[in-house]
């Protein structure tokens, strides 16, 4: 084996992750985590391992739901051949107690319906148990549910809280039908006749990860409100993110990646707010995912035209810095994504027009990342290039329609994602390769 070879496989296997701390430290606590076909197994950085096929990262804490069953609709990248599920009490003051917890295939071409597949649904169980308890501020991952689970598909994560646990954690812009149940454990019930209530918020959930999906690992796209979707078709999967999952399915499998959505409507990259910042939640919503390869960053706006508004492009740049140094250091690709024009809006000024500006150039000059998703140049109008294309505007002048956000999907040049140089681009490491190759 050649010296740059044994570096490089050294650097392989010093950051393969161990998903054992809070989520903001490294990851969630394991209830258990084995293939029910292949006896004890932990996450493999890659193939044939654990990929993330679906999430959402927590943004707020809401009144408990004492006695609910609550029916979460999300959406697969990826398909597998067992799935888990990440329950989370990110923003919990107390224990939460999970009853029961149950996963299902949504009858097909039914959006919005709480309805299972016949013979689909599946207990979820925590460390062999049909119950458990997810200590404040932590997350926790269920043992594998034996469910084949298809790519593209909805599915039905079921769970119910017996008790009133305190602040319930949710990601509160799901743009998806979700489905509550009151008064007692429905999680069973596979007609969804019990649900008779809706909620567009996802409740005490932020991940499903598929075993045996075959591709190449998972991709996170780290963002705000244009990541999370506002602007897109309700209960369509219309989003950025998911317009990219579909581009990626196209791939031959060992180039795909299964995508997993880590975008908050409000947030920021370098202030809490509408959930933490960027900066302070990169361990818990990008860094534990399983079979973690590349994350795409865009996120800023927020920071540029919010109270109090950042106007220092220095600021920007050193930020994104201390963003891809660490998931550099876990031997994770970095995109970086420009940040959309957005004159016309309220909190639109030339001022801050020129710190967009001068972030954006760079975004795209700059070493540190390992590609540029210029979501910017896909999307202006180029009759007024601080504008949105009037086609892809919703009418806020910030957003995106469905045309918009597909325009964004294939602003992402697939071969940035072929992974072949991320474990190089910190300029220690480069320097240490070259030294190892004379």
């Amino acid at each position: 084996m050649s010296a740059p070879r044994r570096l490089l496989t050294t650097l392989a296997a010093t950051v393969a992750l161990t998903l054992l701390g809070t989520p903001g430290a490294t990851g969630p606590v394991h209830a258990a985590d084995r293939d029910p076909a292949a006896g004890p197994a932990r996450d493999a950085p890659h193939r044939g391992g654990w990929t993330g096929t679906w999430g959402a990262a927590p943004s707020h804490a809401v009144p408990p739901l004492p006695g609910t069953s609550i029916r979460n609709v999300v959406h697969t990248s990826v398909g597998g051949r067992a799935a888990r599920i990440r329950v989370t009490n990110r923003f919990g003051t107390a224990p939460l107690r999970i009853g029961a917890a149950t996963v299902a295939l949504q009858v097909p071409g039914a959006p919005r319906s709480p309805a299972a597949v016949p013979g689909s649904l599946r207990a979820a169980t925590f460390g062999g148990e049909p119950s458990a308890t997810v200590p404040a501020g932590r997350d926790l991952l269920s043992d594998p549910v034996p469910l084949r689970v298809p790519a593209a598909a909805n599915l039905l994560v079921t769970l119910h809280t017996p008790g009133d646990p305190g602040p319930a954690t949710q990601h509160r812009s799901a743009l998806q039908t979700n489905f509550l149940a009151p008064g007692g454990d429905h999680t069973a019930d596979g007609s969804g006749t019990p649900y008779t209530a809706t909620t567009g918020s996802w409740h005490y959930l932020s991940g499903v990860d598929v075993l045996g999906s075959g591709a190449r690992g998972t991709l996170v796209a780290l963002g705000d409100s244009i990541t999370d979707g506002s602007g897109s078709t309700a209960s369509a999967n219309r989003r950025w993110p998911d317009r990219l999952a579909a581009r990626l399915r196209a791939l031959p499998p060992h180039r795909r990646l299964g995508v997993v959505n880590a975008g908050i409507a409000g947030n920021r990259l370098l202030r809490d707010g509408t959930g933490p910042s960027a900066l302070a939640r990169l361990d818990a919503d990008v860094l534990s995912r399983p079979g973690l390869r590349a994350v795409i960053v865009m996120i800023g706006i927020n920071d540029i035209k919010g109270t109090p508004e950042a106007a220092d492009p220095a600021v920007y740049e050193a930020a994104f810095r201390r963003l891809a140094t660490r998931a550099h250091a876990r031997g994770v690709h970095v995109v970086g994504g420009t940040i959309a024009p957005y004159a016309g809006h309220p909190g639109y000024t030339e001022a801050r027009e020129a710190v967009r500006q001068a972030v954006n150039r760079f975004i795209r000059t700059s070493p540190l990342f390992d590609g540029v998703a210029d979501f910017d140049a896909a999307v202006r109008d180029p009759a007024r290039p601080n504008r949105i294309l009037p086609a892809y505007d919703p009418g806020d002048h910030l957003h995106f329609n469905d045309a918009g956000l597909q325009a964004m999907a294939d602003a992402v040049d697939l071969a940035d994602l072929r992974l072949h140089t991320s474990a190089l681009r910190t300029p220690a490491l480069r320097a240490a390769v070259l030294r190892a190759a004379r």
